[in-house]
């Protein structure tokens, strides 16, 4: 049952937060509304102690990105395949199962919602998500921003009823809409046909998802109901999709808004005092100074997207030259306690090109574009101020982003591949494996074709059957990446120096050496973990990274001892080492 202290605490803190967003509102009023419909069971509300002694994650933490749809059987829902599929391949490997929108949808592979509280009958149902969720921490996707106009909500506004003649923003075409940054280069505002006439609604993403109005309290109570529901149904890890759009004012940027953050401060007070472990991931693919801002003051995500990652990544393997990587690591703050970086190379989405902004110099951002399309890759593009058209993302597998240099293809792609595995693996954070790069998929083309959509290139559906036959054969290069990168993630997951919040300093090694040392929490365990990033083999000088004399030296990759802390080792193409002092570990 709830404390009464407590929840009279909680009720405080969130009116305060209504405050910012509702200052004509009865914060007070609105706030029991809300701690009752988090808590529509009466749950227990606990305290700050409480809320200190979670265990939000650690070393062993690895998350699976994969729609729900992805990997498919005869006469089988696709949930079910997927489960099966991860308790054959994977149970041992990832902890966390990041399920990519799994509701009824028009558009966009899931992420124009037509109903929040439904699972696609075409995937399975709620009882699936729930199995799914007794034998992994399930993430989810809360998609925040928009709903699609197919939805009962708009069906509503379109006929003024009620409660969706009031969920979604409108505005007057001649309004001064200059400023509002944009990540797709379509008009802003979308005409609809109403009952009350004809009505401009705001449309950040596409035409067909149309964006809600969180000036209405009666809109946010509604998605703290849903919040509620998918605890309920096993939900632990929520994704906050397109947050930085929320909240929208004309004559500004309509981006990152303080209203904004007000909201994701109000989750996340929600989410502390809930007695389940919940965490909240803000997806914000934007410059790096903005998304850090969404860690707050302790108090906004626990978890952020490490969005620069990804391309800077690439650019490194495919140039040879570590320096903008080497800036992205010793620019990035240590995450606080109670927050960590979620690192990832590949998801649904393309490769953001936003994170470059002012990191990466154009002519090197335009060197690695010619690159990737030469590889198969093909560019989206978004609408900057003026409305003048830039690169948004590139679309492209992973795996095929490697398959050369900038001088072209090479037979080094799957070491080239590994050595960006590696090197996420062992930064700061929590490493995260979109399925189709733990399994070496290459570009689908046949599926931008059907779609005509440039997305689809790394959405690829799978036959279950043949995935299997793929993996068992050791000559498939599906196999190879599966198993070289399993036995990366194992090693890992057995270093307390690679706990997500472990000391991390970034090592002033020759160009075309990345390093890093991490030190674990206790500061028993160090890792210096070297990468090379050329396609020619380097030497690293041991005395480089100042290896402590009194201590015995292994290499946790090749598991070789290292007797000569001062000696040279030869690091061939794409090579890496994690050079450990812990002499038992994996």
């Amino acid at each position: 049952m709830t404390n009464g202290g407590e929840r009279e605490h909680l009720e405080q803190r969130v009116a305060a937060h209504l405050a910012v967003l509702y200052p004509d509102r009865d914060g007070r009023e609105l706030a029991a509304d809300i701690i009752g419909a988090f808590w529509p069971d009466g749950g227990r509300i606990i305290g700050s102690d409480e809320i200190r002694e979670k265990h939000l994650w650690d070393e062993s933490n690895v998350v699976l990105i994969t729609y729900g749809g992805t990997i498919r059987a005869p006469d089988e829902k696709p949930l079910r395949t997927l489960h099966r599929f991860l308790n054959t391949h994977i149970t041992d490997t990832v902890s966390a199962v990041h399920i990519l929108p799994f509701f009824p949808y028009s558009s966009d592979d899931g992420f124009s919602v037509i109903d929040y509280r439904a699972v696609d009958d075409r995937l399975g149902d709620w009882s699936d998500i729930s199995a799914i969720a007794s034998d992994y921490r399930l993430m989810a996707d809360l998609v925040i921003n928009h709903g699609s106009s197919q939805s009962l909500w708009f069906q509503q506004f379109l006929s003024d009823q009620a409660p969706g003649k009031d969920y979604f923003v409108t505005a007057d075409p001649a309004s001064d809409l200059g400023d509002v940054v944009r990540p797709r280069s379509h008009p802003l505002l979308t005409p609809f046909e109403t009952s009350a006439g004809t009505r401009h609604v705001w449309t950040t993403f596409s035409q067909d998802q149309v964006d809600f109005d969180f000036a209405n309290p009666d809109l946010l109570l509604e998605f703290v109901r849903i919040i509620a529901f998918y605890i309920a149904n096993g939900v632990r890890i929520f994704r906050i999709d397109a947050i930085a759009f929320l909240w929208k004012q004309v004559g500004t940027s309509c981006i990152n808004l303080d209203e904004t953050h007000e909201v994701v401060r109000l989750l996340r007070t929600l989410m502390d005092h809930h007695e389940e472990t919940l965490i909240i991931l803000t997806e914000t693919n934007i410059p790096n100074h903005e998304n850090l801002t969404y860690f707050g003051n302790q108090n906004e995500a626990h978890i952020i997207y490490n969005f620069s990652l990804p391309p800077l990544l690439i650019h490194a393997l495919l140039t040879g030259e570590s320096l903008y990587l080497k800036r992205l690591t010793r620019s990035n703050p240590p995450a606080l306690q109670g927050c960590a970086y979620l690192n990832f190379t590949a998801s649904h989405d393309g490769i953001g090109l936003r994170p470059t902004e002012g990191v990466l110099p154009e002519a090197e951002v335009g060197q690695m574009l010619q690159t990737l399309q030469n590889f198969g890759g093909r560019i989206s593009m978004r609408r900057g101020p003026g409305g003048v058209e830039k690169p948004y993302e590139v679309n492209i597998s992973y795996f095929e982003a490697l398959q050369g240099t900038t001088s072209g293809p090479d037979d080094l792609q799957i070491p080239r591949f590994m050595a960006a595995m590696a090197i996420m693996l062992a930064l700061e954070g929590i490493p995260a494996f979109y399925i189709h790069s733990l399994i070496a998929t290459p570009n689908g083309y046949e599926e931008v074709n059907r779609t005509g959509r440039n997305r689809s290139i790394n959405r690829r559906e799978l036959d279950l059957e043949m995935l299997k036959s793929r993996l068992a054969d050791p000559d498939a290069v599906e196999a190879q990446v599966f198993c070289q990168c399993k036995e990366l993630i194992a090693k890992r997951k057995a270093q307390p120096a690679f706990h997500p919040n472990a000391v991390q300093f970034t090592l002033a090694l020759p160009e075309g050496l990345f390093g890093i040392w991490r030190q674990s929490l206790d500061r028993t365990q160090s890792i210096f973990a070297v990468t090379n990033v050329t396609n020619r083999p380097l030497p690293l000088a041991l005395a480089d990274i100042n290896l402590i004399a009194n201590n015995s030296w292994r290499d946790l990759v090749s598991g070789q001892n290292i007797p000569d802390i001062e000696g040279m080792m030869e690091l061939a193409a794409y090579q890496t080492v994690w050079i450990t002092n812990a002499p038992d570990a994996g």
